[in-house]
């Protein structure tokens, strides 16, 4: 992943074509490892195609591929979100109680 986002980080500062060492010295700029074997892969297959139409064709792949029940989760996210809320301000209520007990116990030592 790291080769892929120097890759698309060198087409975005306007370098169209980056070279393995264009990409090697984004990786080391911040102290990432460059790998050759993957930034030789990742370069022979992205060798003469536009990037915006590999993303353009890698989103429509992506659209294909079954999300294995996200919808039920999604719908039922607010629900569950909105009796999160009383909860989470019971539990407040509950801390506040006990910094309240163990002010008490302040004024007290473990060798008194």
């Amino acid at each position: 992943m790291k080769v892929i986002a120097a890759y698309l980080l060198a087409v975005l500062g306007g370098n169209t074509s980056p070279s393995a060492a264009d990409l090697k010295k984004i990786l080391g700029s911040v102290g990432a490892d460059a790998d050759d074997d993957r930034i030789e892969l990742l370069l022979s297959q992205v060798e003469g195609k536009d990037i915006t139409e590999l993303i353009a064709s890698g989103r429509e792949k992506l659209a294909s591929v079954p999300a294995g029940g996200g919808g039920a989760v999604a719908v039922a996210a607010p629900a569950g979100g909105a009796a999160a809320a009383p909860a989470a301000e019971e539990k407040k209520e509950e801390k506040k109680e006990e910094k309240e007990e163990s002010d008490e116990d302040m004024g007290f030592s473990l060798f008194d």
